[in-house]
């Protein structure tokens, strides 16, 4: 007894679409909605007023309510936040921007050459630095806060910018990301080829090393960029004592504080209250920079992700 073409693929359809296919994607499905979800109503939030939050009666997560208007007046109302007539919160993003890539740049220039000499270079306290790197990396960023301050008030900098963004310089996980990088995909016998031909290690390092790692390059400032642009204890113990200095991740944190929903008696002195759709549509704003540096690394970090993989 013969099998037709249409019964085989009738067969073969209904293995491809079995019961348990089914409900592991609608249990897949049910868990992508309670993130997205909450996600998609906060959003909708800054293109509301807090007269429409209040009332309530918006539709399916407060969409019915939304309009363009509202987020003029949101965006109005965060420039007229702070003395002087306001707009301190561009300065936060601006002060945000210059920690994130300062310390980002400072980041690769010291983890990509510190990566290839852990990985290709053979001297007496390799491990022992290989060790401290990953000491350094699992370690919370909240033990170094105190010893961190103390030093940068011991020179007179607590407030400034620059102390910030060197110490963001210092990110282990780049060291091991280039460490990695430059273990699998950059062979001994290539490195070894450039020795007999003459090259000195600083030679091998920009002229065959630099020009395979793109990936981890991107990989590097990606990460650098995000750790750097979501410091929260640091930036809170070095920049508070200057209000024009701080980034915008303790800037958030002030607009809550001074939000009448959370702390009626600090808001009771200022001019311009900020309510819900206020502190939605800034914490959006906060997280746009974020969104372009992802879809700008973006290419190279689906490259990227093979780092460390093993052939088979």
């Amino acid at each position: 007894m013969t099998t037709t073409s249409h019964e085989t693929h009738q067969i073969v359809g209904s293995r491809h679409w079995g019961v348990g296919r089914i409900a592991r994607i609608a249990i897949m499905l049910a868990f992508a909605a309670l993130f997205v979800l909450p996600i998609i109503g906060f959003i909708a939030m800054a293109f509301r007023s807090q007269e429409g939050i209040v009332a309530g009666g918006d539709g399916f997560l407060g969409l019915g309510g939304m309009s363009w208007e509202n987020v003029v007046y949101s965006w109005q109302q965060l420039m007229g936040f702070g003395p002087a007539g306001g707009g301190v919160f561009l300065r936060w993003i601006m002060n945000s921007l210059i920690v994130a890539v300062v310390g980002g740049v400072l980041a690769l220039v010291a983890a990509l050459p510190a990566g290839y000499a852990l990985a290709r270079l053979r001297f007496g306290s390799r491990r022992f630095w290989l060790f401290a790197t990953l000491l350094a990396m699992v370690m919370p960023n909240t033990v170094l806060v105190i010893p961190l301050f103390l030093e940068v008030n011991a020179i007179g900098a607590v407030g400034q910018l620059w102390p910030v963004a060197v110490i963001m310089g210092f990110f282990p996980f780049g060291v091991y990301l280039a460490y990695i990088h430059f273990m699998t995909t950059m062979p001994p016998e290539l490195v070894e080829a450039a020795r007999i031909d003459g090259l000195g290690e600083v030679a091998i390092f920009f002229q065959v090393a630099l020009p395979i790692s793109k990936q981890v390059v991107a990989l590097i400032a990606f990460f650098s960029f995000v750790a750097n642009w979501t410091n929260f204890f640091l930036p809170l113990a070095l920049l508070t004592s200057n209000q024009d200095n701080k980034t915008i991740s303790i800037g958030i944190q002030e607009l809550i504080g001074a939000s009448p929903l959370f702390n009626a008696t600090v808001a009771a002195g200022l001019d311009v209250k900020l309510y819900m759709p206020q502190l939605a549509l800034a914490t959006v704003i906060s997280m746009v920079p974020l969104l372009v540096v992802f879809l700008g690394a973006q290419r190279f970090l689906i490259r990227g992700q093979t780092v460390g993989a093993v052939k088979g």
